[in-house]
């Protein structure tokens, strides 16, 4: 090749890298952004229960902590009291006082939790163990993967369900009226706190034979055991103690009881994060903290132990008088590095416009959490920018209820009685904490939601301005399901009348006691006045051809007047009376 050949190729060459390098190359670069990323929590769960109005059954449901959604849940009998988790959480066992209601049954149900999944494809289907009729379950226990143990108000007695079996195996005598429960970990004492003769027995969980009885106080109402097994704490409402016993003896420790507040204590749970105990008391607004490493615990922030639980700011507002703060529940995050503590009072007039546009001189009850840094007991106010209720959390969000709205009104149901009995509600605030300490979890009866609080800055907000302990959403609890033909359709009413108040339709049905249905397409002039109206159906009058509701007001007799239209069956809101924390 000529020596001028080569130097023109060269030339060539170097003409195109001379233009390649000069054009535009596109490289991949990472752009720094400012927002806060999500947390990528793994799967956890927190279970709940719902009860619904006489005579309907109630729901359990389960929320996947990671993705702040509902994602199963069951029907569970009528008049569900109280839950329990097996260990592993592999079967959740709910009791139902159905018998309480005339018709009703008593049973455990238990069902499959849906798992590692965050698609709502439901639970598993739930079983039915029957109880004899009049035992009023009330509580479950156990810390056993084999067997599981309920509490029966109206017997005085204490069944063991193996649950391979799903059937009773065991049966043993309990106090008069047990209301709770609490198994040792080593399976070697189960705890019944017995509330009409304020006495706790200790059964041997292996056949519910009797260890000992042993007078615990006035109305002892709630227990919890040590991790170690060597301690049994007893709160009672009675006289507001806390009672340490030493498994081994089943006598009192030196120095028990100890004061919580006086009459009116009704809760307590253990922290296994910080080996403390957290006990309630709303009569005094306070929650107790005590050590539980010493003997009896020491109380910790002050001479009782005492924590006050604020008012919140709207029963400040002028002509307003509020109940005493009713704190009734508290959630440890297992990080231990803060508790929540579920409060409520009741304001009359309601100051909260939202509910006062709906009830202008009704009352109403303002929910709210209250965030304690764990190490000092003192709060962590809330911004005001973040809630109506600071230094506490509010706990109603947008767009399930206004923008501004901070109180619901009162649903008689969801107020507790003085003593617990199976009719009545035992928690109107529920609070749980995630495995992973990325949420906590409020139940409110009257609201009919779960409030989700994020504890961490895990969801995304432009500039990185977001902070922990933030309402996320709530969560709706879910309406009782039905299947096949226990499904009420649609009844075509042919005719009706009035008498007393009370209206009698003749209908082809399959209502049952407590089942509400809307009113519609009546044309005569006493039927129109009934479009639109959802009744209740009652327990008398009930046939395959007829049904009859009350009405509210003075209303004028009518005699049996031909009309048609229709009842249209309404899904009955729920109450969450209960959550339980789930791995």
């Amino acid at each position: 090749m000529s020596f001028r050949r080569v130097g023109g190729l060269a030339a060539m060459l170097l003409a195109i890298l001379i233009c390649v390098s000069c054009g535009d190359v596109y490289r991949p670069v990472v752009i720094p952004i400012s927002n806060t990323p999500p947390d990528p929590s793994g799967f956890h769960a927190v279970f709940g229960l719902s009860r619904n109005a006489a005579f309907n059954p109630g729901t359990a449901f389960q929320i996947d902590v990671s993705g702040d959604t509902m994602v199963g849940q069951a029907n569970m009998g009528v008049n569900p009291t109280h839950a329990a988790a097996l260990p592993s959480n592999s079967r959740v066992f709910v009791a139902s006082a159905g018998s309480l209601f005339s018709g009703d049954s008593d049973a455990v149900i238990s069902f499959v939790p849906q798992s590692l999944s965050s698609i709502a494809v439901g639970l598993g289907n739930p079983i039915t163990i029957s109880l004899p009729s009049g035992s009023l379950p009330v509580f479950i226990a156990t810390t056993q993967a084999s067997m599981v143990f309920v509490a029966n108000y109206g017997t005085n007695s204490v069944s063991g369900i193996t649950t391979s079996t799903n059937s009773v195996t065991l049966n043993g005598a309990a106090g008069v009226h047990p209301i709770a429960m609490a198994e040792t970990p080593d399976a070697q004492h189960l705890y019944v706190l017995n509330q009409g003769d304020n006495t706790v027995t200790d059964l041997a969980p292996v056949d519910l034979s009797t260890h000992a009885t042993i007078p615990a106080g006035v109305t002892p109402t709630w227990a919890v055991t040590r991790p170690d097994s060597r301690r049994l704490y007893v709160v009672t409402q009675g006289d507001g103690r806390l009672y340490t016993f030493d498994t081994a003896t089943n006598a009192q420790v030196t120095g028990s009881p100890q004061l919580v507040g006086g009459a009116g204590a009704n809760f307590i749970t253990y922290d296994s994060s910080r080996s403390r105990l957290y006990v309630t008391n709303p009569a005094t607004s306070s929650v107790y903290v005590f050590d539980a490493t010493s003997d009896p615990p020491t109380p910790l922030g002050s001479a009782t132990g005492a924590v006050s639980i604020p008012v919140p700011s709207p029963c400040a507002t002028a002509g307003v008088t509020c109940s005493p703060v009713a704190p009734t529940s508290v959630a440890a995050l297992p990080d231990g590095s803060r508790f929540y503590v579920a409060s409520s009072v009741v304001a009359s007039p309601c100051p909260d416009v939202n509910v006062g546009n709906i009830s202008p001189a009704g009352t109403c009850l303002i929910p709210q959490l209250t965030v304690f840094n764990a190490s000092s007991l003192t709060i962590k106010p809330v911004p005001v920018t973040l809630s109506l209720l600071a230094p506490s959390l509010s706990l109603l969000a947008a767009p399930r209820f206004g923008a501004s709205q901070y109180a619901v009104p009162q649903v008689s149901s969801c107020a507790p009685a003085a003593l617990y009995s199976p009719s009545s509600t035992r928690f109107r605030m529920s609070a749980a904490a995630g495995a992973d300490s990325s949420h906590v979890y409020a139940s409110i009866c009257d609201a009919g939601v779960v409030a989700d609080v994020s504890t961490k800055s895990s969801s995304i907000a432009t500039g990185g301005t977001n902070t922990p302990d933030q309402l996320a959403t709530d969560i709706r609890a879910p309406f009782a399901g039905c299947g096949g033909s226990s499904c009420p359709n649609v009844a075509d009413i042919n005719a009706f009348s009035i008498t007393s108040n009370v209206v009698t339709f003749t209908a082809p049905n399959n209502f049952s006691p407590g089942q509400q249905v809307q009113i519609a397409g009546l044309s005569s002039t006493a039927g129109t006045a009934l479009n639109g109206q959802t009744l209740t159906v009652l327990a008398t009058g009930l046939s395959g051809s007829a049904f009859e509701c009350v009405l509210s007001g003075t209303v004028q007799d009518v005699g049996q007047t031909s009309d048609t239209g229709t009842a249209v069956p309404v899904p009955t809101p729920q109450r969450p009376i209960y959550l339980l924390s789930g791995t």
